[in-house]
């Protein structure tokens, strides 16, 4: 089982960013799937989930407007668009298996002028 983040790096503030989690070695469309983010010094946050089908989704108050989280279960792949990035976004950002626990290895965003 494997869950391999693409799509970090630094973008300048107002700035975009399009992060992939590709799914490998269990049954993707069963499960929801979430991305998370951790700054340094801070606790893990839930940033956004996404039903199995794709049709719920739900966000933490601190993205909800900017970020969107979308899946492709014929490709196996979970995506979180990040818009009007803020220097307080800067963190590693994880895609993480709900129900089942699997987690990536975490793509590094960094919001800096």
């Amino acid at each position: 089982v494997q869950l391999v983040e693409s799509g970090g790096g630094l973008v300048q503030p107002g700035g975009s960013l399009r992060l992939s989690c590709a799914a490998f070695g269990f049954t993707f469309s069963r499960y929801p799937m979430s991305w998370y983010r951790q700054a340094p010094g801070k606790e893990r946050e839930l940033l956004a989930g996404i039903s199995s089908a794709g049709g719920s989704k739900n966000y933490a108050d601190s993205v909800k407007g900017r970020f969107t989280i979308s899946r492709d279960n014929a490709k196996n792949t979970v995506s979180l668009q990040m818009n009007s990035l803020k220097p307080e976004d800067t963190a590693v950002y994880y895609c993480h298996a709900d129900r089942i626990g699997y987690w990536g290895q975490g793509t590094q965003v960094t919001v800096s002028s």
